[in-house]
This record gives C-alpha cells, structure tokens and sequence, in this order.
C-alpha cells in the first residue's frame, strides 16, 4: 500500500504514538507522518505509506492551518494550557475588538519566533524540553515564521471573576511557526500575559479535516477492504511541483538517477525551483538545478524505478 493518509489525531496521543497504531493495524512497517502535533493537540496528521514515505518532506514543508483560542491575562511556562502559570496580569478593562484585530494584524507577514523551552528544538544537540524539565535554561535560538493570515473568528470574552479576556482564531501560516508562541507575542503587544488555551489542525500538506479519518475509522475500512480508496497518491504530495512530461527514451535515463540539462527537458530556461517529472501519468522523480554543471539539473528524490499498472 503506497501514497498518503489523512488521520485526524485525537488528542492525548503522540504523532509516533498513531504511527505505532497504524503499523499494527495495517500491518506494515513503512509508515511516516508529515509534520509533529503536540499530544494535547488534536487535527490534521498527514501519514505517509510505503513509497509514499519519499514526500515525507514536501509535505511538512507546506503550510498548515489552525484554529484555536487566545487568553490574555496569565502566561505559562509551556505557553499553553498545559504547563505552570508564570505569570499574571490582571485584565481589569477590556480590550476593544479594533484594538484586538489590530494587534493581530501586526503579526501577519513574516515575524521572529523565540521557541518555547517546552519545544523538541535543539540547542547544543539537546532538545529545549530536556533543558527545561531539568531546571536549566539556555538562549534560544530565533527563527522566522511566515504567517499569512490571523483573524478573530468569535468576540471576546471578559471573565470579570478571573480577569482574563479570551477570544478564538483562525491562523494559516508556514512550515515551523508555534501558534502558542504566535498567542504569547500577540499578548505582548497588549502589554500583557497571554497563553494560548485551545487548538486544532484543520489543515496540513493540503489535507483538510474533511479529509481525514480517526484511528478507528481506519481500522474499519481496512477491516472492510475499503481503505486502499481512501488513499491520496503519491502524487498529492507534491502538487506545489511544475510538472514536466518525459518520453520513453528519457525515462530510462530518469529511473537510474542521470543527470539531465534544461534543454532535454524541453525547457526553455533552467527552472529556479525544483521540478516534478511525470512519465504515463506517474511522478517519477523530482529534479533541480545542479550548481556544478551549466545547463544541468540532478535528481532530488526518486520517486519510482518501476511503472506501476
């Protein structure tokens, strides 16, 4: 079985814990999910099968889409609901939804993220999770999200009792952005503690939440022998691809990894990203410029030596 599965991973569950499930339940060991969700966090988890392991990358590189709630008023140490309160500030007035929609405007665009500690990035060959449940702390590095839109999608609520103002939003945003980072700077702009309190993946490598099936709902199709329909190509993967026909005679070329020119490609000048080839309908490899060699492009990934029927 090759190609690609939406799950809908349910929280309290790893992204490597569906992984397990699936190996046992389809009984086959090559399995790969595309892009890590937090275990409270439940949505979208592109899983790859077989062959469809070789996208892996194209697919969590892509951009994704959450929804979830922000609270201003306390701050955590994990930036979300699951960790310790570090600090409070007291709502005692409300913000407008101008002001709100205004702040979240700011940070639209392309922006500068500190990793939480309570994050699987590696600093000095450690994870931040490993310094920070050892009491230890260490200067994190700063990395660039794109975000590419973030609205309010409900109007805010005022918790006179406990002082917070929370309200929900839509984020869509590119490869490694922390939305609970994205809430705590958000509050930032209020002069406040913020937290991020609620999320969910609608969207990832272009599987959708209608797409998706829960564990047990894989199960039962594979019980029923109706799973294989459930099953994206390989090809689905890769759409962000330009794609390029080629004929026989460059397909026997292709399937053992040659190196090709722009020219034998038909192209008329030498593609500035990479390039999907297709031969009988099928991707069977992904090509891009080789610096090395004028006019020459090299293999990226091969997708397939073989046609399948």
């Amino acid at each position: 079985m090759d190609g690609i599965l939406a799950l809908w991973k349910e929280p309290g569950m790893t992204s490597h814990d569906c992984v397990f499930k699936l190996r046992k339940i389809l009984h086959m060991k090559k399995i790969g999910h595309g892009g890590t969700l937090d275990p409270a966090v439940s949505g979208v988890l592109p899983i790859c099968l077989g062959k469809g392991t070789k996208v892996i990358e194209f697919l969590a590189d892509s951009g994704k889409v959450y929804e979830g709630e922000i609270t201003l008023g306390f701050a955590t140490d994990t930036e979300d609901a699951s960790g310790n309160v570090v600090e409070k500030t007291p709502i005692t007035e409300p913000f407008s939804t101008e002001k709100i929609d205004e702040a979240m405007k700011q940070m639209e665009g392309e922006i500068i993220q500190i990793p939480p500690m309570y994050s699987a990035v590696k600093v000095n060959g450690r994870r931040l999770y490993e310094y920070a449940r050892a009491g230890e702390t260490v200067k994190r590095p700063k990395r660039k999200a794109i975000i590419h839109s973030f609205v309010r999608t409900t109007e805010p609520v005022w918790d006179t009792e406990k002082q917070t103002q929370s309200w929900r939003f839509q984020v869509s945003c590119g490869k490694g952005t922390y939305v609970r980072t994205l809430a705590f700077d958000t509050g930032k702009i209020f002069g406040k503690a913020a937290c991020m309190t609620d999320l969910t993946r609608l969207a990832s490598g272009g599987l959708t939440k209608e797409q998706s099936l829960t564990l047990a709902e894989v199960a039962k199709a594979q019980e029923e022998g109706r799973l294989e329909e459930m099953i994206l190509p390989i090809e689905y993967g890769i759409q962000e691809f330009s794609k390029v026909v080629i004929s026989t005679e460059l397909w026997q070329r292709v399937k053992n990894g040659s190196r090709l020119t722009y020219q034998d490609l038909a192209l008329e000048n030498m593609p500035e990203k990479p390039i999907a080839l297709y031969y009988q309908n099928q991707a069977v490899s992904l090509y891009q410029a080789n610096p090395k060699e004028k006019d020459g492009l090299k293999p990226l990934k091969v997708l397939r030596t073989e046609i399948e029927k």
